[in-house]
């Protein structure tokens, strides 16, 4: 494309020089020898002016007086009356001459001679000028043609990487602008699917990590369930067992659907009333045989009878993070104890292990952060679960810790 920008730059040039460098020449060279035509008839009509003037006044006429009113290179030939032979005046010019003859009122006669020559060293120096004036316009566009084709060339080239990089799976914007309107549009829309691109892939692998992540305290409360099945030959025990993991798969369906909504629309919530202390007790009860296995205690307390708003599976989700972040980090008895503040109902969890950093406190919620060697994401996936549905949680207290779940509650429960 460079080649093409200089090539059809030069060839526009070269053009014009053609047209106006032709037509130049012709206008030159025809007023160049008109104008030595013109000299040459001028100057003999002053001769014959000088002539007749000193005839007039009885003055000598000699060829050392007339040779100084003629220009040097010309040849002048003066007939006077009654004076035999004629005067010249230089040299005889050889070849191809301009002529002018002129006669005078007294019977004298001039004629004025010039060498077609020196009109024609006069017209080539013209052309030697315009021919060296057409060179530095030609040097002057290639100049030109180069500058205006690495600058169109260049950001075309950058733009060429720039998609390169985005299907390579490289996101990054480059926010470079060129000056050209049209290269900048380019380079707009390029930036901005840059920008959509990385906004997918964020949120395709923060997807991934918070399934990961989410996903793997129901499934090793459900592999709890079926290794209780598969030690016991009790019919009832297996009844009661598989009946609670159905349970479980049934909310490892809530959970991944409610990750895939929150994927699409963190804001999109499905919430809808139900009874807290339900979801509350069946979190004491799933949890417990892991508790009893590390030699700890789950307990609940508080105010029963609690109606909230918000999407129970969600809700189950956020206090089983809690509940295992207590299991892994903490000590001593958990306790989750239900309250109502305002028109809010509230759940918190907390236990007598040493709680949260002091340099921790306010970034605790925050993706990657964690105070052990954890993933970090358990506890912003909780608050974004809760976010969801028009809830909130926070850290109450970091030693012990105490954490709690906001909820709204339902109108009914509310105004009794």
């Amino acid at each position: 494309m460079r080649r093409r920008l200089i090539n059809s730059t030069l060839a526009v040039v070269l053009v014009v020089i053609a047209v106006f460098g032709i037509s130049l020449v012709i206008v030159e060279t025809r007023t160049i020898e008109a104008g030595a035509q013109e000299s040459v008839a001028s100057e003999a009509v002053r001769l014959v002016g000088i002539v007749e003037s000193r005839l007039g006044s009885g003055e000598k006429i000699t060829p050392e007086i007339l040779s100084e009113q003629i220009t040097a290179k010309r040849y002048a030939q003066i007939r006077v009356p009654g004076r035999p032979g004629t005067i010249e005046i230089g040299r005889r010019p050889a070849g191809d001459v301009m002529e002018k003859r002129v006669r005078g009122d007294r019977g004298e006669s001039v004629v004025v001679q010039e060498s077609r020559s020196t009109v024609s060293a006069e017209i080539g120096r013209t052309l030697l000028v315009i021919l060296a004036v057409a060179l530095l316009a030609i040097v002057a566009a290639v100049i030109l043609a180069v500058r205006q084709a690495r600058r169109l060339t260049a950001p075309l080239t950058d733009l060429a990487e720039t998609a390169e990089r985005l299907g390579s799976g490289d996101p990054r914007p480059r926010h470079r602008r060129y000056g050209v309107q049209e290269l900048d549009r380019v380079a707009d829309v390029l930036d901005a699917s840059a920008e959509r691109i990385a906004r997918m892939l964020t949120a395709e692998r923060r997807l991934a990590a918070d399934a990961s992540h989410q996903l793997r305290t129901p499934l090793t409360a459900l592999s709890m369930r079926l290794e209780e099945i598969t030690v016991t030959d009790d019919p009832d025990t297996v009844k009661e067992e598989a009946t609670i993991a159905l349970a479980q798969v049934e909310r490892l369906t809530d959970v991944v659907q409610r990750l895939l909504t929150n994927s699409r629309d963190p804001r999109t919530g499905s919430a809808v009333a139900f009874d807290l202390d339900e979801v509350v007790k069946q979190q004491v009860e799933e949890w417990r045989p892991a508790y009893r296995s590390a030699g700890r205690a789950i307990v609940r307390s508080g105010k029963k009878g609690l109606r909230a708003v918000g999407t129970p599976g969600a809700v189950a989700q956020v206090l089983a993070t809690l509940i295992e972040n207590s299991l892994m980090h903490g000590a001593g008895t958990v306790a989750l104890r239900t309250r109502v503040t305002g028109n809010q109902a509230v759940v918190e969890v907390t236990d007598a292990g040493p709680g949260v950093p002091p340099d921790l406190g306010s970034r605790v919620f925050e993706r990657t952060v964690s105070g052990r060697n954890s993933t970090g994401l358990g506890l912003a996936v909780a608050r974004d679960l809760a976010e969801a549905d028009g809830g909130r949680l926070e850290l109450l207290q970091q030693h012990p810790p105490v954490f709690a779940l906001f909820l709204a509650r339902e109108a009914e429960s509310v105004e009794e």
